[in-house]
Order: structure tokens, then C-alpha cells, then sequence
């Protein structure tokens, strides 16, 4: 059984940075893409990111692009968001996912995505 743990969650104020790690272990399927998403509460699950895990193409909401980065570390099998500029409003959990079919563009929905981490609070104060 695979497994997605999440970290470098944490408590910031606003225009700071963090870096989200999520190492992943374990699995025996293809992976094709991993993704960051984030749910604030009273909210829906959001995809902030995601990456083509072969090849390294890159996809992100519009809120968040120019500040954050996703990346891979292949060899060390661990997924790295790194934020900055960080604003009150990108105050949630966020999620490692990763996705093992292909849909052939970065792929964003939730639904897009059939294993999860447990998530790493990220807290933005104005």
C-alpha cells in the first residue's frame, strides 16, 4: 500500500514563504501526475498545482501562479510545493494526490486524483 505524507505546513505572515514536502512511498502503479490541492473550511477542495510525473510539465491555478512552484525530486520520490508572496486567502489544508491515469494535460479536479496524503495546515495572518 502506498503512502503520501505531507510537511512544511506551518503559520506565516502574509507576503512570507514555506515549502511543502510530500514524500511518497510504496507504490507499485504508475504514476502519472501529482498535485497539490488545498481545502479552506466551508470550501471545496481546490487543485493549486500539479505535475506530469514523466517529463515535469507544470499546470496551476491563476491565483497562485507566479508565487508558487511545483516541483519533483524523482529520486528521492518526494514532491515539493514552494510558496511565496503568500496571502491571507491561501490560509487551508493542503494535499499531496497523485494520479495513475493519464488524461494527457496536467489534470487540476479533485475527482482527477485517486490517492491522497492527510494534509499540512498552512496559516497566512495579514
Amino acid at each position: 500500500q502506498g503512502q503520501l505524507v505531507e510537511s512544511g505546513g506551518g503559520s506565516v505572515q502574509a507576503g512570507g514563504s514555506l515549502r511543502l514536502s510530500c514524500g511518497t512511498s510504496g507504490y507499485t502503479y504508475s504514476t502519472y501526475y501529482m498535485g497539490w490541492f488545498r481545502q479552506a473550511p466551508g470550501k471545496e477542495r481546490e487543485g493549486v498545482a500539479g505535475i506530469r510525473h514523466t517529463g515535469g510539465r507544470t499546470d496551476y491555478i491563476d491565483s497562485v501562479r507566479g508565487r508558487f512552484t511545483i516541483s519533483q525530486d524523482s529520486a528521492k520520490n518526494i514532491l515539493y510545493l514552494q510558496m511565496n508572496s503568500l496571502k491571507p486567502e491561501d490560509t487551508a489544508m493542503y494535499y499531496c494526490a497523485a494520479s495513475s491515469i493519464d488524461y494527457g494535460g496536467v489534470p487540476l479536479r479533485a475527482e482527477q486524483y485517486n490517492y491522497w496524503g492527510q494534509g499540512t495546515q498552512v496559516t497566512v495572518s495579514s
